[in-house]
């Protein structure tokens, strides 16, 4: 146990018995023979030798014998693998750095925020080879191998992003390139549910040092927008103060404030009509947290939409549906009429042939190259006035198909189209399918025609059961935002953590400038716009706004992990050191035999 205390493999010290050989060949060889020459012996007189010497004086003068055995025992000492007990801090040939760039480290604090605190820190933590891995949307590693210079470059180029992040995930990840004697450095508020610490507790496992540095001032006070919900042209949002003292904040949007008095953890719904073009929703008086206190509300410049319903034999179901739509303003005509300017929407319903005029199929065309919809709805006997208007080819009418494929798209997510009494059968002229019958024929179809869209709809009128079901109108509602080319509210205001996707490289401008991308992350807060429309990003989480974190050494959740663990004692090889003394004295016996003039 004692030779367990300064050797790795104390059975190497067995090498020594090789000492016992090379003393004995020492030991044995035959004694000089004297002889007396006269012309010697007055050199001789004064220093009388003779082979009678004692045997440790032979060894003493000996350096050969010396030189020899040194080496056999620092050689012997090699293999048996000498060590000193270290601190397991001193064995570190890597760091990783695991840098948490969620949007609660954005929490103001002592003339920064956590964020700058910890990048100042992750600067200091670096070694001589280093890795870093970022937090943000998603967990990336953003350095893989580098020196101090690497880290600097890379910390300079990070960012806080205003989106939830898995830090667990990053500490997996840094713990997935952790080489055997690295450590894994995270700098992190720790304001979430504690979802990291499997993570930590799985790293620890396999021997890597995790060390955890805590960035958390600031926040104790926070109120912030958590929600938001849309009803017709309204949005609600949802204000939380997560403080320990009763709050009263005012919430303005527009040219509307409303004002709101807060518990401890209290939660209000405000709602405000959504102005045209939308705007930015604020909470008065700010703090540490501003990330929250803002909602950036997106809306068309024009929230109406104009419809003109064309129609000999007005369908009331139709009628209903889209008049109930608080965007909508609905027109009902009966043909012949007069078209006026300015619809954004025409659907053709339940016409006569004999009564349709060709302005009226004319103004259906007008609107679509102005970059609004039509809307042909089936009939027995569809006017060929229509022309190609009419997405189908009609070659009669049929009754009670099955429902075939239904395409996935905006029109038709989540809505089941129950199989139509009749419908009209044929060919598709021009446009997409989106719901057909179990033959093919196309239900529900749709075309992109320009700066327009057109859309037809294949049941019948009048024997369409699906006029009776509580998603006609969703269908409805959907369908005319599309053909008005006018994206609902909800669609419009995105959570950050999301991104857009475009089917081409696009020009998109972003609260950090302007970039061109088929695909663009949502990490900031603010307005996204394209050529055509913009969007309103902002942080709605409320888990991320509830900035105030636990001190780490305070925690009591049963998870047992702590900030660091406690300094383990490792040892230290000595085996090369050693090795190199063999060898130094391996060629200092050399010199002597140079010496000697035995080489």
């Amino acid at each position: 146990m004692a030779l367990a205390d300064a050797f790795l493999t104390p059975l190497g010290l067995v090498a020594l018995l090789a000492v016992v050989p090379v003393v004995v060949l020492y030991l044995v060889q035959p004694d000089p023979r004297r002889i007396e020459l006269p012309t010697l012996r007055l050199l001789l007189d004064d220093d009388e030798r003779d082979a009678s010497n004692p045997l440790l004086e032979r060894l003493r003068r000996s350096a050969l014998l010396l030189l020899q055995l040194l080496v056999i025992v620092a050689l012997a000492l090699a293999l048996a693998g000498p060590y000193v007990s270290v601190s397991e801090s001193q064995t570190v040939e890597e760091t990783v750095i695991v840098l948490d760039g969620s949007a609660s480290m954005g929490v103001e604090t002592d003339g920064g925020t956590r964020f700058t605190a910890a990048v100042a820190d992750a600067r200091e933590a670096a070694t001589g080879t280093n890795a870093v891995v970022f937090a943000g949307s998603e967990s990336r590693i953003v350095l893989r191998s580098g020196g101090g210079d690497e880290v600097d470059r890379t910390l300079d180029e990070l960012a806080v992003a205003d989106t939830p992040t898995d830090l667990g995930a990053a500490i997996s990840q840094a713990a997935s390139i952790a080489g055997e004697n690295a450590r894994i450095v995270v700098f992190s508020d720790f304001a979430d549910d504690a979802g990291w610490t499997g993570a930590v507790r799985s790293a620890r496992a396999r021997d890597l040092q995790v060390d955890l540095r805590q960035f958390a001032g600031g926040g104790a006070a926070n109120v912030g927008i958590v929600d938001r919900s849309f009803t017709g042209s309204n949005v609600t949002l949802s204000v939380k103060n997560f403080g320990d003292r009763e709050v009263t904040r005012s919430v303005t949007l527009g040219d509307q404030r409303r004002s709101v008095t807060l518990g401890p953890g209290d939660l209000e719904r405000v709602s405000l009509a959504v102005p045209a073009g939308g705007g930015q929703a604020q909470l008065a008086p700010g703090d540490d947290f501003p990330t929250d206190d803002a909602a950036y509300v997106a809306a068309p410049a024009d929230p109406t939409v104009d419809v003109l319903l064309l129609t000999n034999d007005r369908n009331r179901y139709l009628a209903t549906a889209l008049s109930v739509i608080d965007e909508v303003d609905l027109t009902v005509d009966q043909p012949p009429t007069t078209v006026a300017d300015g619809y954004d929407v025409i659907v053709y319903s339940n016409l006569d042939p004999e009564r349709l005029l060709r302005s009226n199929v004319e103004a259906g065309r007008d609107v679509v190259e102005a970059g609004g919809g039509v809307a042909v709805i089936a009939q027995p006997s569809p006017p060929d006035r229509l022309g190609d208007l009419l997405l189908l080819s009609p070659s009669g009418v049929a009754s009670n198909p099955s429902v075939g494929q239904v395409t996935t798209d905006e029109l038709t997510r989540g809505i089941d189209f129950p199989p139509p009494e009749r419908y009209l059968t044929g060919t598709l002229r021009a446009g997409t399918p989106l719901v057909r019958t179990g033959d093919g024929t196309p239900l529900v179809a749709v075309q992109q025609r320009g700066a327009g869209r057109v859309l037809y709809y294949g049941s019948v009128a009048d024997d369409d059961p699906f006029r009776f079901n509580y998603q006609y109108p969703v269908f409805w509602k959907r369908a005319t935002f599309y053909l008005a080319g006018r994206d609902p509210l909800p669609t419009l205001n995105r959570e950050t953590g999301g991104r857009l996707q475009f089917a081409n490289e696009t020009r998109v401008g972003t609260p950090d400038g302007t970039v061109s991308a088929r695909v663009v992350p949502l990490d900031r807060v603010g307005f996204y716009t394209t050529g055509t429309r913009r969007i309103g990003v902002s942080l709605y989480s409320e888990a991320e706004s509830d900035v105030a974190a636990q001190p780490l050494d305070a925690r009591d959740d049963g998870t047992g992990v702590t900030s660091r663990e406690e300094e383990r004692q490792v040892p230290r090889p000595l085996t090369p050191f050693v090795a190199l003394g063999a060898l130094l004295v391996a060629v200092g016996e050399l010199a002597y035999l140079r010496r000697r003039g035995d080489l």
